[in-house]
């Protein structure tokens, strides 16, 4: 099945590319670019299509429709001599459709959300209210899409696991949102962590997520093609359209990863507790953004949903680097975080607390470092 997820992927980067470029026209001709945002929000403004959110969304969402469409049409059993491997999980696709329908009806809400807020500001409140609301459709009728259900049974029902599962869904999503800051930034870090649990979804055969996910990565490279700062500044930008939709695919797929450990012999099992924190080890690096952002705006008075040149990649360029270096840094912390998470959930326990004493050292001396540059810079003040 590994030969299929590579196919997926190629399939979408190039459906991608091919509609980014398409957004990036017509953006252009409808005048659809780059906007101030809500009031208050400070940002460097482009003569920029920030459609490419579009795109991104199709090339995830069309594939998908149209192989849960031939799960149902194919013939199993006339397959099976040709396609064998891909045959012997239409039955699972099948019994997966009505979540991967609700999945669907989700991300086309979001990313109509995004659409319209890259055109005309919508009240964050009402953001957050959509971001919510979907992540308990989720949660609620996702058959099972939540994340630490083992505490159920003395939490004495669901509404623990709920409650984090929509936490989760919202905080990722924001993640990535507040992330797209910078020509490059939330689409290629989003790919390196699309393919990081791409790799640890494959290596424990849970090949609908991998497939998903496969669909994901080719998305965001081919948008990367046009977004990424090669040699001038990014033709196009994905707008809340895009990051949305990122960053709830993200939430979506990990919650509905199984995570793994190993028995004393080095087999595979479900079950060893720390592996639930592996999306977490993943996507450190957003989340330390958020909540970094969110701290430092709250420090120098603004409000913590209100754009400010404050993210950690602006951070970056304060200390002095360039934005294409401070790219390629976040990338690299990402790529990290992420190769450490791959392997977590089948770690034995101390090898699993070698790895998370090492990212906190990482994080805590990121933050030590950055409060000196932020005292001796004066980079907190306004």
């Amino acid at each position: 099945m590994l030969w299929v997820c590579v196919a997926l992927m190629v399939l979408s980067l190039a459906m991608s590319a091919a509609m980014t470029w398409a957004a990036r026209g017509v953006g252009r001709r409808v005048g659809a670019l780059d906007s101030p945002g809500s009031p208050g929000h400070e940002k460097e403004l482009r003569a920029v299509p920030n459609t490419g959110g579009v795109a991104i969304f199709w090339s995830v969402a069309l594939p998908m429709a149209a192989g849960l469409g031939a799960a149902w049409w194919l013939d199993v059993g006339a397959w099976s001599g040709v396609w064998g491997a891909v045959a012997e999980h239409l039955p699972g696709v099948r019994e997966k459709t009505p979540l991967a329908l609700l999945f669907l009806g989700c991300l086309l809400v979001l990313h109509v959300v995004g659409v319209v807020d890259d055109r005309r500001a919508l009240p964050a409140g009402l953001k957050a209210a959509v971001m919510v609301a979907a992540g308990l459709v989720m949660a609620l009728w996702g058959d099972g899409t939540r994340l630490l259900t083992l505490t159920e049974p003395w939490a004495g029902g669901a509404w623990l696991s709920v409650l984090v599962t929509v936490v989760w869904f919202v905080a990722v999503t924001n993640a990535m949102n507040f992330i797209d800051n910078m020509d490059g930034l939330s689409a290629g870090v989003g790919a390196i962590a699309a393919g990081c649990f791409l790799a640890a979804a494959a290596l424990h055969g849970q090949w609908f997520v991998a497939g998903m996910l496969a669909l994901l990565a080719g998305a965001l490279a081919g948008f990367l093609v046009f977004n990424f700062p090669w040699r001038k500044p990014a033709t196009i930008f994905m707008g809340d359209g895009g990051s949305l939709v990122l960053g709830f695919t993200l939430a979506f797929l990990t919650v509905r990863t199984t995570y793994y450990g190993v028995t004393p012999g080095g087999e595979l099992v479900a079950g060893a507790w720390y592996g639930v924190f592996m999306p977490l080890v993943v996507l450190a690096v957003p989340v330390y953004d958020l909540v970094s952002v969110t701290v430092v705006r709250l420090r120098t008075g603004r409000k913590p949903w209100v754009a400010s040149p404050h993210h950690l990649s602006h951070r970056l360029v304060a200390y002095g680097l360039s934005r294409r270096d401070a790219v390629a840094v976040m990338y690299g912390l990402t790529a990290v975080t992420g190769m450490s998470g791959v392997v977590l959930g089948s770690l034995p326990a101390w090898a699993a607390c070698v790895v998370a004493a090492q990212l906190v050292v990482l994080f805590v001396t990121l933050a030590l470092v950055e409060t000196r540059l932020w005292r001796a810079r004066g980079t907190l003040r306004g």
